[in-house]
C-alpha cells in the first residue's frame, strides 16, 4: 500500500508544487501571487534548453555555420581561410557571460522577495505519498505536499548499456559544449536531430566527425529530404550505417568503440547521442499513486491531468510525446490556464507540431510526409522546389536546398511542409501558420505580395507548383 499524507509528516503544505524550472517556472505569474508554492529544482534553473539543450547548442551551430560559410566561399569568388578556432573563447562567451549568469539569475528571483510566496527547493524529490514529496536526504530533508502538483522534470540522455558497463569516458549533450579544448577527434553515436547538430559543429571546427548510425540519419524524414540529406552527410563524416556498438575500450588515442561487425572507431572524445529518456522514473512516481507509460513518462490525459493521480499535472519532456521546447512552453500554457481555470480546461496543444534540426543544411518539417499522407488516404498532390531555381538562390549559389509541400488536391489543404536549406527553421513559419489557420494553399500563394528576390518565393513556387481538381474554392 502507497504511503498517504495523512501517514506522512509534512513540513510544510503549498497550494502548488511545481517540480522543474525549464517550462515549468514560467508558469507563476500575477495570477498565482495569492497562492503558496513550492519550486523543486536540484540542478540549474532553466531546464535542459537553456543549459544543455536548444539554446548554448544555437549558439555554436551559428558559429559552425560561419566557420563553413568561410569554407565554402571560394563559390562566392572569394578567397578566405579560417585562421583559428578558439574553443576556450566559445565557451565562455556561450556559458560564462551568457547561459549561466541567466540560470543563476532565474533562480536569484525566485528566492528573493520578488516573489514572495515562493519557496525554492534544491534537493532531489521524490514522492511518498498522494501529492506528497520528500526532498533531500537524512537529517535535512524536508518533506512538502501541495493541492496541486506540477510535474516538469524533463527528460536525460540514454545510454547504451554496452557503453555504460565499458566504463570509458563519454559525454552527452548535458556536458559536450563545456569540453576545455576542441577535440582533435570524436566519435557519435546514434543519427538523430542532436547527433547531427553536433556533427556539423565539431566537422565544421576542424574535428574528425565518425558516426555510428544503428541505421541512417534522421529516418524520420520525408524520403525526399532523407536520402539526400544522407548523402550529403556522407560527403562530410565518416558514417558507419546500419552498425551497433557491442563495448568500448579506453585507449593511448582515446575512446575505441567496437561494431557487431568487428570493426571499430576511434576517437579522442566519444559523445552518445541515442536519443532521451522521461525523468518520471526518478521520482518515484507510483509511491504518489502516479501512472506511467514505461518506466519514466508521466501518463496523462488531454488536459496535461495524471490519469490515476487527483490533482497532479505533467507537461514537457516527462509526459510529453514531443520532447521539443516550444512543444513544452505550449504545454506550461495550457496547464497554467487549467490550473486557473479548472471548469473551462484547454486540451494540450499538439496539433501541427514543427521541428527543425539545427544542423548544415538546416532541416525544418510540419504536418505530415508524402508517404504518410498517402496512408491516411489523401488525393495527393506535392512539389519539390529547389532553392537554386529562385534568385535568392542564385545569390547563395545553392545547389542542395528544396522545399517539398504536400497538400490534398480536392480540398486545397495544406497536408506538409519540409524544407532542406538556408533558413528553413525560418521559411516554414508560413506554412505552420497556414496549418494553423486551416487555410486554401489554392488562394494563399497568389493572394499575397512575396518580396522579390528574398528567399520565400521558394514556398511561393512551391505552391504555384501544386495542381489540384479544382484551382480556386467555390465554397
Amino acid at each position: 500500500m502507497h504511503n498517504t499524507a495523512s501517514q506522512t509528516a509534512v513540513d510544510r503544505h503549498y497550494d502548488l508544487v511545481i517540480i522543474g524550472t525549464g517550462s515549468g517556472n514560467s508558469i507563476p505569474g500575477p495570477e498565482f501571487e495569492d497562492q503558496s508554492i513550492a519550486i523543486i529544482e536540484e540542478g540549474s534553473f532553466g531546464g535542459t534548453c537553456l543549459n544543455a539543450g536548444c539554446i548554448p547548442s544555437k549558439m555554436y551551430v551559428h558559429t559552425a555555420d560561419t566557420a563553413l560559410d568561410i569554407a565554402e566561399s571560394g563559390r562566392l569568388g572569394l578567397r578566405a581561410e579560417l585562421n583559428s578556432v578558439d574553443w576556450p573563447a566559445m565557451v565562455t562567451r556561450i556559458f560564462e557571460n551568457r547561459v549561466d549568469p541567466i540560470a543563476a539569475a532565474g533562480e536569484e528571483y525566485r528566492r528573493s522577495p520578488r516573489t514572495p510566496n515562493i519557496d525554492v527547493y534544491d534537493q532531489h524529490a521524490v514522492f511518498v505519498g498522494k501529492r506528497t514529496l520528500r526532498t533531500g536526504q537524512g537529517a535535512h530533508h524536508k518533506t512538502i505536499s501541495g493541492d496541486q502538483i506540477v510535474i516538469a522534470a524533463g527528460s536525460r540522455p540514454v545510454i547504451p548499456e554496452d557503453i555504460a558497463a565499458s566504463g570509458v569516458r563519454y559525454h552527452t549533450n548535458e556536458d559536450i559544449m563545456r569540453l576545455p579544448r576542441l577535440p582533435k577527434s570524436l566519435v557519435i553515436i546514434g543519427g538523430g536531430y542532436i547527433a547531427m547538430e553536433f556533427a556539423h559543429v565539431f566537422d565544421a571546427l576542424g574535428t574528425d566527425v565518425t558516426i555510428i548510425a544503428r541505421s541512417t540519419l534522421l529516418g524520420n524524414l520525408d524520403e525526399d529530404l532523407h536520402g539526400p540529406y544522407n548523402d550529403l552527410a556522407a560527403e562530410r563524416f565518416d558514417i558507419r550505417f546500419g552498425r551497433t556498438t557491442i563495448g568500448a575500450d579506453q585507449t593511448d588515442q582515446g575512446i575505441t568503440v567496437r561494431l557487431d561487425d568487428g570493426t571499430s572507431a576511434t576517437g579522442e572524445v566519444l559523445l552518445v547521442a541515442t536519443g532521451r529518456i522521461p525523468n518520471g522514473d526518478l521520482l518515484d512516481p507510483h509511491s504518489g499513486g502516479i501512472e506511467t507509460i514505461g518506466a519514466g513518462r508521466i501518463k496523462v490525459d488531454e488536459h496535461g491531468r495524471s490519469t490515476s493521480a487527483a490533482g497532479v499535472w505533467a507537461l514537457g519532456d516527462v509526459s510529453s510525446p514531443y520532447m521539443l521546447k516550444h512543444v513544452a512552453n505550449a504545454e506550461m500554457r495550457a496547464v497554467r490556464h487549467n490550473l486557473l481555470n479548472p471548469e473551462n480546461l484547454q486540451k494540450m496543444p499538439h496539433d501541427h507540431v514543427p521541428a527543425a534540426v539545427f544542423t548544415n543544411p538546416q532541416i525544418a518539417t510540419v504536418g505530415m510526409t508524402e508517404a504518410q499522407a498517402r496512408e491516411h488516404g489523401h488525393n495527393v498532390t506535392t512539389k519539390v522546389q529547389t532553392y537554386g531555381d529562385v534568385a535568392y538562390g542564385w545569390a547563395l549559389e545553392d545547389t542542395t536546398g528544396i522545399c517539398k509541400l504536400i497538400a490534398d488536391q480536392e480540398t486545397g489543404k495544406l497536408l506538409g511542409a519540409h524544407y532542406m536549406g538556408p533558413q528553413a527553421s525560418t521559411l516554414i513559419q508560413q506554412m505552420i501558420t497556414v496549418l494553423a489557420f486551416d487555410l486554401d494553399v489554392r488562394q494563399f500563394a497568389a493572394n499575397q505580395y512575396w518580396i522579390h528576390p528574398a528567399l520565400p518565393e521558394v514556398t511561393e513556387n512551391a505552391l504555384l507548383g501544386l495542381t489540384f481538381n479544382r484551382p480556386d474554392r467555390t465554397d
